[in-house]
């Protein structure tokens, strides 16, 4: 398992709802890396994922890989995942909501720490022979994550590479399927999104910064903005000091974007990194 293998995946999966632990998205981010996308495949192939190459990708004690692989093996096959889908005008007439499973089988071969895996029939089209609409990322930039939030928030942001995403809060709670878990924005700040940019920050390529945005008093959407960390130059800290410092009322009014609060506009150029695009 080399660890320039590329994951791509429809959108359709990047913006679905499901929950997996990381053990589990490490064994299929595995499996889709090794998808042909240059030939027709069937739901017939077999994927195998040892939990040797686990331990070396993603530097995990080999004890750990193994166990932790057991663990996904039973319960994988059970794991369901929801697809939302747009009318396309020839197969989908209406919006709807389409509940499938990630895999149809899964064996766990206990002498030789392996997962033999068949991908669900109905998931495969969303992973091979994708022509538009898809977000491809290295498998390392997300195998060395122990936050399974950061590993989704990171592939969100890969399918908008430009370095801006803006999502509602209602939105990511779909796509994370958090339902009514942290109703404040502050519990979901702690227990969600700032473990995710903290392991994007330290394992993934990019530096990610998330402010808020209200809609009259209540937060309603998240702002993130990041960069490549190869094309950061980072500034001294008496550089960076005095940039902070020196921000005005007339700096804020003119990179505050539409509809973002006076708060909001501050924090968020106070902790972008100062030659990140605002």
């Amino acid at each position: 398992m080399g660890s320039d293998q590329q994951v791509v995946k429809s959108n359709h999966i990047i913006e679905a709802s499901y929950r997996l632990s990381v053990a589990e998205q490490r064994v299929i981010l595995s499996a889709i890396s090794q998808v042909r996308r240059d030939q027709p495949v069937t739901d017939a192939v077999l994927y195998s994922v040892t939990a040797a190459e686990i331990a070396h990708l993603c530097g995990t004690d080999p004890k750990t890989a193994y166990r932790d692989l057991q663990s996904a093996a039973e319960r994988l096959q059970t794991r369901r995942v929801t697809l939302h889908l747009e009318p396309d005008g020839i197969t989908i007439r209406s919006k709807r909501k389409r509940v499938t499973v990630w895999v149809q089988t899964v064996d766990y071969i206990d002498h030789e720490g392996r997962i033999e895996m068949r991908f669900g029939k109905d998931i495969l089209p969303y992973l091979t022979g994708l022509q538009r609409e898809f977000t491809r990322y290295a498998l390392s930039d997300v195998a060395k994550m122990t936050s399974a939030y950061g590993i989704r928030l990171y592939e969100l942001l890969a399918q908008w590479p430009d370095g801006h995403r803006e999502v509602s809060l209602a939105d990511l709670r779909t796509w994370l399927q958090l339902q009514d878990r942290y109703p404040s924005i502050k519990d979901l700040k702690r227990r969600v999104l700032d473990p995710a940019v903290a392991q994007i920050n330290e394992h993934s390529p990019l530096m990610l910064t998330c402010s808020q945005r209200k809609t009259g008093r209540k937060v309603t959407h998240l702002i993130f903005d990041y960069v490549l960390k190869k094309r950061l130059n980072v500034p001294t800290k008496t550089t960076a000091k005095r940039k902070i410092g020196t921000l005005t009322d007339a700096d804020i009014a003119q990179k505050a974007r539409p509809g973002e609060t006076w708060e909001a506009a501050r924090t968020r150029l106070k902790q972008v990194p100062l030659d990140l695009p605002q």
